[in-house]
């Protein structure tokens, strides 16, 4: 079925809303998800544009601000296999009254959920099969609806299958249902590991002075701003920058210092040309509930990009990681770290030690054994 599931069924139709059919495409599988497509290439896009391989795929993303003299709806074509919509409604449940002009079937093969915010849609939208991706326990997040975990707890009574980003997560999601698989953020070791080879390093950081400690990722309440404030005043012949865009914090919250550098969201082609810059790779996240069960898929981006990667004491980067990585918790610790990375860290452990992990994974080979899986469990 799920081979090529695409060419194999056929379209349905039905006489009510046929008046949005003329526009109106066969998707296998329709994904719903709080994080952008356009913004930070991380574990959503890497395992959808790889089901899209052999299913077409409609990724709907929360919507934007509404705008009743606008269109219900904005479509990015990725490719022939995997569409974007940007909904123009008023809220998540509205989403369903503009499935069907963008939608030819009326049930729909695949429901693929990366957050309970869509809780509401299992009601409205006929899936045959529901799928819950879950990267993150949402419901710690700084500012998370209390509402939240009730609408998780619903999805997981509707999902077939919870695949979940690390350990931690599995060991939660367990215990509520039977259909739980583990699958770790991995990496696309090809694409990182041109940072080890002749790229060009971009012209904005080559005036940064060496060693530079870089960070590439989403700076928002998981990063310990405070860590890195007193570190970059400990060691003020280190530059640091920070490579990636601001969530849910404004730029009066970050630390000012002149070896503090920020250069805001970079494409995901360029991230190899920033990593090749870096003398260190860093973790600098804070140990609380909103961290408590995140997989940086960074982590592995950094390995095969060949930096020493120092980390605050992540629960999945201590229990997968805790032999390569630099675990640190203070600003002293970091600071030795630091010199340590570039004065005494053996090199040639370090790659191999990084070389042993990453045979282990890979983007292509997590999405093959979902897809095995989901094989297994659709209807």
């Amino acid at each position: 079925m799920i081979d090529n599931l695409h060419n194999a069924q056929k379209k349905t139709f039905t006489d009510e809303i046929s008046s949005y059919h003329d526009s109106a495409e066969y998707y296998d599988m329709i994904v719903f998800s709080h994080l952008r497509w356009q913004f930070v290439y991380q574990r959503p896009q890497h395992i959808i544009s790889r089901m899209a391989k052999t299913m077409k795929i409609l990724f709907v993303e929360e919507p934007l601000a509404y705008d009743e003299n606008e269109d219900s709806g904005n479509i990015i074509i990725i490719d022939e296999m995997l569409h974007v919509l940007q909904p123009n409604v008023k809220d998540i449940p509205s989403i369903a009254s503009i499935i069907p002009k963008y939608v030819s079937n009326e049930s729909i093969p695949f429901g693929w959920f990366y957050s309970a915010v869509f809780y509401s849609l299992l009601d409205t939208v006929h899936f045959e099969n529901v799928i819950y991706d879950c990267v993150d326990e949402l419901s710690l997040f700084k500012n998370a609806p209390e509402h939240l975990f009730n609408q998780e707890k619903y999805l997981i009574t509707q999902a077939n299958i919870i695949f979940t980003a690390g350990k931690s997560l599995y060991e939660i999601k367990k215990q509520y249902h039977k259909n739980v698989y583990c699958f770790p953020n991995s990496v696309d070791q090809y694409h990182f590991a041109k940072a080890l080879n002749g790229i060009a390093i971009p012209d904005d950081i080559t005036h940064l002075k060496s060693p530079i400690v870089g960070y590439c990722g989403v700076i928002d309440e998981r990063i310990d701003l405070e860590l890195l404030h007193e570190v970059a005043k400990k060691l003020p012949n280190v530059s640091f920058a920070m490579i990636g865009p601001l969530v849910g914090i404004s730029e009066d919250e970050l630390p000012k210092e002149p070896n503090i550098h920020y250069f805001g969201l970079r494409l995901y082609n360029q991230l190899p040309n920033y990593l090749k810059a870096f003398d260190i790779a860093m973790m600098p996240f804070v140990v609380n509930d909103s961290t408590k069960f995140i997989s940086p898929v960074k982590t592995l981006e950094y390995m095969a990009a060949g930096r020493p990667i120092i980390s605050t004491k992540i629960n999945e980067v201590v229990k997968n990681h805790g032999i390569s990585v630099s675990l640190i918790e203070t600003a002293d610790e970091f600071s030795e770290a630091i010199q340590f990375s570039l004065d005494k860290r053996d090199r040639l452990s370090m790659e191999l030690e990084y070389y042993h992990t990453l045979k282990k994974t890979s983007w292509d080979t997590t999405a093959d054994k979902m897809k095995s899986i989901i094989k297994t469990f659709a209807k």
